[in-house]
């Protein structure tokens, strides 16, 4: 049976019905035609996932659409932005319908969940690889930023970390020790099906003084948002949330997780002390991890006595 071209693997797997009155035109033409609401910025983001790097070559079809799309939406959840429209750009080894029909159910699950749009991208032959730009909306003024923490603020952290780090152990066969079933599925579920936090991120507006995701490890993102600050921090590592899938892990080797894992994408944020009461009324708990200094630098502590953590996070070179 001769493969299907470019044009009918659209088609079939990717033009979908689109309700957003936004979209003026979508997927058909050149380019796509979006009207921007009045007031509002537009805030966009694009990120590429590369088999054998971003995900292993056997993660499933359903699971690698899920999080070409979930890791992008964070972004604009960090920056506390509706998401709104998103391309996706494929370069495939071969026009594999299983894999693309696959693909396409859990990069719509997630879409279709948040209400974004499909209105445009590009297909390529070539080593399996996906990008995707997203794009939302926040008014004008009220995105979130990195460069707001100012000395005094309290440090955050949304949901649990460290889940996805341990979940990347498991696929690679480095965790030998015996887990729970429970924890096993939650790890590897972390890792595979990541939750963009945009509910949170949009409750966040004008409360949060900076903001970003956790996708490199907390310890090396929190250190770009203290760097675009120009402050420091203290961060007390018996605070730190963790499921119950690191509970029976060696805690020095729990904290090297929660601090260092990437594919976590839980938001990191300061605020100052005065929304304390707010920030516990969230829907999603988010812990008070630490404080902002004006001192320079990451120090960490266990109950109050500063320690050293040999931690460092993601880097792609």
């Amino acid at each position: 049976m001769a493969q299907k071209g470019e044009f009918e693997l659209i088609r079939e797997f990717f033009r979908r019905p689109v309700a957003d009155a936004g979209v003026r035109l979508g997927i058909g033409d050149d380019a796509a035609l979006l009207a921007l609401p009045v007031g509002e910025e537009l805030v966009v983001t694009t990120d590429t996932l590369v088999a054998g790097r971003h995900f292993p070559d056997s993660a499933a079809p359903f699971d690698i659409g899920w999080k070409a799309l979930a890791v992008n939406l964070s972004d604009l959840a960090a920056m506390g932005a509706q998401a709104r429209w998103v391309t996706l750009a494929l370069t495939l080894p071969d026009s594999d319908e299983t894999f693309l029909r696959e693909f396409a159910r859990g990069f719509f699950a997630l879409a279709e969940r948040e209400g974004v749009s499909l209105v445009g991208g590009d297909t390529t032959r070539g080593p399996l690889s996906i990008t995707v730009t997203a794009l939302g909306c926040v008014p004008a003024g009220l995105a979130l930023r990195r460069d707001g923490a100012r000395a005094g603020d309290d440090l955050y952290v949304s949901g649990c970390v460290g889940d996805a780090g341990l979940g990347l152990r498991l696929e690679l066969g480095q965790w030998l020790d015996e887990l729970a079933p429970l924890a096993r599925d939650t790890a590897l579920q972390r890792l595979h099906r990541p939750e963009p936090r945009l509910a949170l991120g949009l409750a966040l507006r004008g409360m949060a003084s900076a903001c970003l995701d956790v996708s490199d490890g907390l310890a090396q993102d929190l250190g770009h948002l203290l760097a675009a600050s120009d402050v420091g921090a203290e961060l007390e590592l018996s605070a730190l949330p963790r499921s119950a899938a690191l509970a029976d892990i060696d805690s020095a080797f729990a904290d090297i997780l929660a601090l260092t894992s990437g594919d976590d994408y839980e938001l990191l944020f300061t605020a100052s002390p005065e929304a304390r009461k707010a920030i516990a009324a969230l829907p999603l708990a988010c812990a008070r991890i630490g404080r902002v200094t004006a001192q320079a630098g990451l120090r960490f502590l266990r109950a109050g006595v500063p320690v050293e953590m040999p931690v460092a996070g993601f880097t792609h070179f």
